[in-house]
């Protein structure tokens, strides 16, 4: 009986031996990942110290999951943390007056290069820029008047995106009236995106009947407010519109979602290719009118962290999103209507009608 009771303890020892060893006892070094999974190597360390490179980002007011322009941008502060062992943070502003402040977190911090998104954080990252001369800024949708040597303003021709976004909707409409939900006019990317559009749609049917509102808010709301793009799209929809562009972060995601309910109606999405970011709105959404933020934002991580970052103005490219589970439906007279509108606008011979001054 001994025996087999010594037997009994002997073998719960074990067991818990394992069990430990399993829960933490064991003190040896933690697997590798994998060559396929790893990020690229970076010095390990903190922001500040040599051989470490930081990235942080500061949004307007707005979250960076906004699934369309604070996303976009996040996204290519992402691809830089995989493809450039960028050590990456953020900060969502929800005061405006936080800006500096926000921004100086990361500058005070030994962080490298800091994005910073949207119109309204121009004239913060420009006077931080100026305090801060060792760290490089990179202002997304920030016009650069007189460059400052470590600041590049990432900007878009909106205009032209609009532009052809209008022409797909009058090419598109069996009613003749299509319309817009937008976010404040105080913001000139979203203005551009406007006059862009109703030139385009102007391009393709002189006759069109154009709706178009701005959120009446100020920025801390003008792009947050789902609800009013809902009931504001619906309004168009009601008044006969059956295409809609959505043009104000998550208020024009909010307009797209209120047209996937209804039957016939096409929504175009903005900023960024909106089907993979706004699955709800797949029952109408034919496009998107794309600036190409994510790459934009990446190029100039990587003109950062190899010293060869420009000052001044970096435009980037735009176009029209893939037509996706719609490209069966647009007839190819359509597509090639499209492409002929391209490349008049590439090469000038085309002019949307928007004047940034007027």
């Amino acid at each position: 009986m001994f025996n087999n009771r010594f037997g009994i303890l002997l073998a719960v020892f074990l067991i818990l031996g394992l069990v430990l060893a399993a829960c933490g006892g064991d003190t040896s070094a933690p697997a590798e990942e994998s060559a396929a999974d790893a990020p690229a190597e970076e010095a390990a360390g903190e922001c500040g110290d040599e051989g470490v490179y930081c990235v942080g980002v500061v949004t307007d007011v707005g979250e960076i999951d906004d699934k369309s322009f604070n996303q976009s941008a996040w996204e290519g502060v992402q691809q830089a943390e995989k493809e450039l062992g960028a050590q990456i943070s953020f900060i969502e502003t929800q005061d405006a007056k936080d800006y500096a402040a926000n921004i100086g977190q990361f500058a005070d911090n030994g962080y490298n290069t800091i994005v910073t998104i949207g119109f309204a954080m121009g004239e913060a990252t420009a006077e931080a820029a100026q305090k801060y001369p060792d760290v490089d800024f990179i202002g997304v949708d920030q016009f650069q008047g007189e460059p400052i040597d470590n600041l590049a303003g990432l900007i878009f021709s909106e205009d032209k995106s609009g532009f052809l976004a209008g022409a797909l909707a009058a090419m598109l409409s069996e009613t003749g009236t299509v319309g817009q939900v937008l976010g404040t006019d105080l913001v000139p990317p979203v203005v551009a995106f406007k006059e862009g559009f109703d030139g385009g749609a102007a391009y393709i049917n002189p006759d069109i009947n154009l709706i178009s509102t701005y959120h009446p808010g100020g920025m801390d709301v003008a792009f947050t407010d789902p609800e009013w793009g809902a009931s504001t799209a619906k309004q168009a929809l009601d008044q006969g519109a059956d295409v809609i562009f959505g043009a104000g972060g998550k208020t024009g995601n909010g307009a797209l979602i209120e047209v996937a309910g209804k039957d016939g109606a096409y929504c175009i999405g903005v900023d960024t290719d909106q089907w993979l970011t706004v699955p709800e709105a797949h029952p109408c959404l034919v496009s998107s009118a794309m600036k190409l933020i994510t790459p934009g934002v990446f190029d100039l991580i990587g003109q950062s962290k190899d010293g060869s970052m420009p000052n001044g103005n970096y435009v980037g490219p735009v176009g029209l999103a893939p037509f996706h589970d719609f490209d069966g439906d647009i007839p190819q007279e359509v597509k090639d209507k499209l492409a002929e509108i391209d490349a008049g606008l590439q090469d000038g011979s085309i002019e949307t009608g928007y004047n940034p001054g007027g």
